[in-house]
């Protein structure tokens, strides 16, 4: 026992030098300061840059961005023009762009991966021309990916894009709504009745001319920057209908891209298994 006394001895002595040593050294919550800069807080986890499609605002991601978080990531859900706050339609895909890009200059974004939903997809697309040098990766989530000189309308059948030109002729004020059948058939497909109906009261209308608008996207098919398309085999808001839909049929406009397949719908999904799809768009953005 005194052997046991005189080894611990040493030990007590080397643990109390320790703590004279690192008395009164500030501490640095890294973690938590790179968490206020708007930095991973570890060397593991991503900048996601997340951009809503037609028909909803920027909470459409708050169940996502949240489970993002959780997992340690990084999360931002700018909202563009024509959308939220903002109650005038009449804008262009370039001012809807614009407030894509200014709010990463502003927040001095780099190494992002710019991740569209649906309509989001061709206002990434857009962006992705402006700041190549601050992105790591673009994921298209069921996302158009417009050829060049196209618009998103030139991407339905003719009769569904004649709808169109009817819903937005009858808004009186350049706007498309769409009406509750067409949501919960299309959209929401997977849904409950009562979901529906809870999802729809946050449809919204959608300024008409930007969805109409031919990019010249002669810039973005030359950027090398990683691409991935993220698609949910039941999400049928496009008609699945070759060469029309998700996948193939936008997806292959990319070329060579990391393909991530997940069950789902275009817009019940990714409020009701949040956590699913977090999972699915890191797989699309990891290295």
């Amino acid at each position: 026992m005194m052997w046991i006394k005189n080894k611990a001895i040493p030990a007590l002595a080397m643990l109390m030098a320790l703590l004279i040593l690192f008395a009164g050294q500030p501490v640095h919550a890294s973690g938590v300061e790179a968490a206020v800069e708007g930095k991973p807080a570890n060397p593991g986890s991503l900048t996601f840059v997340l951009v809503h499609g037609a028909w909803v605002d920027a909470s459409f991601w708050d169940e996502i961005a949240a489970e993002l978080r959780k997992m340690g990531h990084t999360v931002y859900t700018p909202e563009y023009a024509g959308h939220g706050s903002d109650q005038n339609k009449n804008v262009t895909h370039a001012q809807e762009t614009k407030s894509v890009v200014d709010f990463i200059k502003q927040k001095d974004l780099h190494d992002i991966i710019l991740v569209g939903h649906s309509f989001g997809g061709t206002v990434i697309q857009k962006t992705a021309e402006q700041v190549p040098d601050r992105l790591k990766r673009l994921v298209f989530f069921d996302a158009f990916v417009l050829p060049d000189g196209q618009s998103a309308a030139d991407q339905f059948p003719a009769p569904a894009k004649e709808m169109f030109v009817q819903l937005r002729k009858a808004s009186g004020n350049n706007t498309i709504m769409l009406p509750f059948n067409l949501f919960r058939d299309t959209f929401v497909n997977t849904a409950t009745l009562e979901q529906a109906q809870a999802l729809y009261k946050k449809v919204i209308p959608e300024p008409g001319g930007s969805l109409f608008e031919k990019l010249d996207l002669k810039k973005f098919y030359s950027l090398p920057t990683p691409k991935s398309y993220l698609y949910l085999t039941e999400d049928i808001a496009m008609p699945q209908i070759p060469p029309y839909g998700w996948h193939p049929g936008q997806s292959s406009h990319l070329g060579v891209y990391r393909f991530i397949e997940g069950t789902g719908d275009h817009m019940t999904t990714p409020h009701t298994r949040p956590q699913e799809i977090a999972d699915k768009i890191v797989q699309a953005g990891r290295d």
